[in-house]
């Protein structure tokens, strides 16, 4: 199994992609929600230039976010500082969108943002549409400007079947946050597998699969619920809970699918923030910090049955054992986002896969 990180865009963030490049990490990547966090392209250009081998990645971009012009010309740009080393991640923007206040977009309107990508970002024109007005575009000037020769990786954010199709049709790999369940991965890859069927793929395109999570090793006879674990493993329960709090005034409610206790959660977190599932300004009070360390008053909220359904929580050898069992569901690489010491959970993390 291969390892990457992932983090927020923030000033030093090249230090961070030098020190994964020195352990060995495959790849670095930098979260793209623009009203929460940092500039994804910015930081990728620092890191770039400040690293030599390790695979840069977007995760993830989305159409609701820029116009495929834009996009294609800072991966494009990307591509032309760190040649064949740039991932761009695709998705509907389901946080970047609801940190908005926003809805998410399509499946279809995911798919054709990809294709637009990847047609430019590999010298093609494409058809440019706004409105009634149709135009042929293209990059006019390459060279020093942007690199189109050599090969972007693009990955389709999924954690259902019409994202995971996407991929298929796109010929993309797949990237999916805290889904550890190696039932749901074969859905996934079944449904890509479908999808591809017939489907002409670029030669040397990739369809590699990224899985998101925490990560947090046990010391002997170390609580695996204790604060160490909750705080470790925290920002990826509590971006659950800001989800399921913030859709839980749709008709088909998120929330609704969870336990008792997790529907208690949700509805404390939304208490917490001083909000409602209806206000039209929880999006202001539920995405603050979002991905960042928890505060300890907040620490309740981490249930022990979200912590093991969304991060991997365990001994060196319960940890190796889990992660070779998402291997063989097809997941190529482990990426953890670290919250609370960067530095100290990469090394460790490395540490735990070599």
């Amino acid at each position: 199994m291969r390892a990457g990180v992932v983090v927020t865009a923030h000033p030093g963030v090249e230090d961070l992609a030098v020190q994964a490049e020195e352990l060995g990490l495959h790849s670095f990547w930098v979260n793209d929600t623009p009203m929460v966090h940092g500039d994804p392209f910015v930081a990728l250009g620092l890191c770039a230039k400040a690293t030599s081998r390790i695979r840069l990645g977007i995760g993830v971009t989305s159409p609701a976010l820029r116009s495929a012009p834009a996009a294609a010309s800072g991966v494009a740009s990307l591509n032309a500082l760190a040649p064949g080393r740039i991932i761009c991640g695709v998705g509907t923007g389901n946080t970047a969108r609801r940190t908005l206040g926003m809805r998410p977009t399509t499946a279809a309107m995911m798919e054709n943002f990809t294709a637009a990508l990847q047609d430019l970002c590999a010298g093609r024109t494409i058809e440019y549409r706004e409105g009634d007005r149709v135009r042929d575009v293209r990059f006019l000037h390459t060279g020093a400007h942007v690199n189109t020769a050599d090969p972007v990786e693009f990955v389709a954010a999924a954690l259902g079947p019409k994202a995971a199709a996407v991929a298929g049709r796109r010929g993309t790999g797949l990237i999916s946050f805290g889904l550890l369940d190696p039932t749901a991965w074969h859905a996934l890859h079944d449904a890509r597998r479908q999808a591809a069927h017939g489907t002409p793929r670029d030669p040397g395109s990739r369809t590699d699969s990224y899985l998101v999570t925490a990560l947090h090793i046990l010391d002997e006879d170390e609580d695996p619920h204790g604060e160490a674990a909750r705080d470790a493993t925290g920002h990826i329960v509590l971006s659950l809970l800001a989800f399921a709090a913030d859709t839980a005034g749709d008709a088909r409610a998120f929330a609704e699918q969870l336990g008792p206790e997790e529907r208690e959660a949700v509805r404390r977190h939304l208490d917490r923030r001083g909000t409602t599932a209806t206000a039209p300004d929880r999006h202001t009070k539920l995405y603050p910090n979002y991905l960042g360390r928890i505060a300890p008053e907040d620490r309740d909220l981490i249930l022990p049955s979200l912590m093991n359904t969304l991060a991997l929580v365990g001994t060196r050898d319960d940890l190796r054992a889990r992660i070779a069992t998402l291997e063989q569901a097809g997941i190529n690489e482990l990426l953890i986002q670290p919250a609370i010491d960067p530095p100290a959970e990469m090394a460790q993390f490395a540490k735990l896969l070599t």
